[in-house]
């Protein structure tokens, strides 16, 4: 790996200084949450029960992360959730800088250094007379988010090692004119079933197809291909996903060559290397791809990416310092 490693992430920000909460009221520590109208701590949120965002899965949300204090990309963000509710015809109740500063509330109340933040706006209650349902323009659309410590999709062994990868046979990504996987969106059955697939194959995590041997995304991620310095990554089929965009940013910092288009599991198969790449953790390396290594350990361009993500983000690239001072 030409003498580097992967950056033991979850290590640093558990001992080092620049990654320690502030000191905050217990009920808070743990997680914040707002819920329509109100901020409560995370263990007393809930959803209404009717809400179509939980009996039809009728939302769509966003996920930013913090680190060492700073939103990574927090515009970029707001900016996909607010073309996610475009193409579901969904109305956001608050403006780009009152939705930023309610979530910056959120992480000062749990005074997290590192923190998940998600947020989501969903259709809302159910209409009284069914002919209402005809119109998006006459649903009440509701405003949830929730902040808790940062999320890993997995430890940094798995960093090092690199994971073992199930590409799903029994199940393809919902095309894209059934649901527009630009918009993140709650339907997911797809992934999630994917996962217990690859659970069952002895695999660490999944990647779908169109079912044509075309790849598109896996659960919560994008996914890369490297060959001989060449960096490879899908056009379609997938979520325009910030970690991917910053991905090649850094490929094109470096000097790779980059293709977004078609990417079929013989390239991955056949890989040097390959990645996912998502906000709960960065950038992940896949050392086997449905029991076939393909790389042993972290390959060289994917440890490369992955410190330059985190030397960068925590340096303050694309960063928004959070105000801890504001609670109101």
């Amino acid at each position: 790996m030409n003498g580097l490693s992967p950056l033991s992430v979850q290590e640093i920000m558990a001992s080092d200084p620049a990654h320690m909460p502030m000191e905050r009221a217990p009920e808070w520590m743990e997680g914040a949450a707002y819920v329509i109208d109100r901020f409560v701590p995370l263990d007393e949120a809930a959803v209404p029960i009717t809400d179509l965002g939980l009996v039809r899965a009728d939302a769509v949300y966003d996920v930013v992360s913090v680190s060492r204090g700073q939103f990574f990309r927090l515009a970029d963000h707001q900016a996909r959730f607010a073309r996610s509710c475009d193409r579901m015809e969904l109305s956001n109740p608050f403006a780009q800088a009152e939705e930023a500063a309610l979530l910056n509330e959120l992480v000062a109340r749990t005074g997290l250094k590192d923190a998940y933040v998600w947020w989501a706006v969903t259709r809302g209650a159910n209409l009284p007379h069914p002919s209402d349902r005809l119109h998006a323009e006459r649903f009440q659309n509701r405003f949830y988010a929730f902040v808790i410590p940062y999320v890993f999709i997995k430890d940094d062994a798995d960093r090092q090692a690199g994971i073992h990868l199930h590409v799903s046979k029994d199940y393809i990504r919902i095309p894209a004119n059934a649901i527009d996987p630009r918009a993140k969106n709650f339907c997911s059955l797809d992934l999630n079933m994917s996962l217990m697939e690859a659970g069952a194959a002895g695999a660490g995590w999944s990647v779908l197809t169109d079912g044509n041997n075309v790849l598109t995304e896996a659960p919560g991620s994008n996914i890369f291909v490297v060959r001989e310095n060449r960096i490879m990554t899908p056009e379609l089929g997938c979520l325009e996903g910030i970690t991917r965009l910053t991905t090649l940013e850094l490929c094109a910092e470096i000097g790779l060559s980059i293709e977004v288009g078609t990417v079929t599991v013989d390239d991955l198969v056949t890989a040097d290397e390959a990645f996912l790449t998502s906000s709960a953790g960065g950038i992940l390396p896949v050392s086997i791809v449905n029991d076939q290594p393909i790389c042993q350990g972290s390959g060289p361009v994917s440890t490369r990416i992955h410190n330059l993500y985190w030397e960068k983000r925590w340096a303050g690239w694309h960063g928004t310092p959070v105000d801890y001072e504001a609670v109101s």
